[in-house]
């Protein structure tokens, strides 16, 4: 029932160009956020804490969910003891091998061999600790946090989802006949719905799909448009005027 009101919508929009009608003659579709991922863990576990609660804003980097990592964390520990200690047999063997010839070289190859190769399984321990910890990816806003604490988790099963809506898509399927007269980096006028009223925004066309929808024969067109007020929710319905 949509793909046909959206198609019915344009239809009307195409006549009203192709006769020259002094009528607005608008395109129907939503809003989108700028960026909206799925947070997950690449190894199983339980959720030990939850660093934000959804609604709240978070910064690159951020941790966002932790699992237990008490394990991994003694890991680390014992790897570094073990690499400090191959480091030090290593830096001692160099210096008599240098002063006085008192070893092999084969033996300070072989103190080297020991203390890469402990430096390696130290870093593989970091990098299995770090696993235990779901970062945010870029800036933005948490709006899901579907497993609480206590709960296990999957790997790469959704722990959360952020978005960042400080910059939005507006999106729709039109006609061909419409898509063509729209060109990339051409600049736009939007009507979009706040729940509060309309809202007119400039924004600028970033995508018109090289191809048509086999099904409905419509092609995709995206404009992006500022929102670092917030005011506008993704989701909602807008207008893109044609002139």
């Amino acid at each position: 029932m949509k793909c046909f009101w959206n198609r019915t919508l344009t239809s009307l929009a195409t006549l009203m160009l192709a006769t020259g009608s002094l009528f607005a003659a608008d395109i129907v579709g939503v809003v989108e956020p700028f960026l909206d991922v799925s947070l997950s863990a690449p190894v199983p576990g339980i959720i030990t804490a939850r660093k934000f609660k959804e609604g709240d804003f978070v910064k690159e980097g951020d941790a966002v969910i932790e699992l237990d990592k008490r394990m991994e964390e003694l890991e680390v520990e014992r790897r570094k003891v073990t690499m400090d200690s191959r480091r030090l047999d290593f830096e001692g063997t160099a210096k008599v091998f240098k002063t006085t010839k008192g070893t092999s070289k084969d033996e300070l190859e072989k103190k080297e061999s020991d203390y890469k190769l402990a430096a390696v399984e130290h870093a593989m321990a970091v990098e299995q600790l770090r696993r235990r910890i779901v970062p945010a990816p870029m800036a933005g806003t948490i709006v899901e946090l579907p497993r609480q604490v206590g709960e296990s988790c999957q790997p790469y099963q959704s722990v959360a989802r952020l978005v960042d809506t400080r910059r939005c898509y507006f999106t729709a399927n039109v006609e061909p006949a419409i898509g063509v007269t729209l060109k990339v980096e051409q600049k736009v006028q939007l009507q979009i719905e706040t729940g509060a009223g309309v809202e007119t925004v400039s924004g600028v066309v970033t995508f018109n799909s090289p191809v048509a929808d086999p099904a409905s024969g419509l092609v995709k067109v995206k404009a992006l448009f500022e929102n670092a007020s917030g005011r506008i929710r993704p989701g909602l319905s807008g207008r893109l005027q044609l002139k």
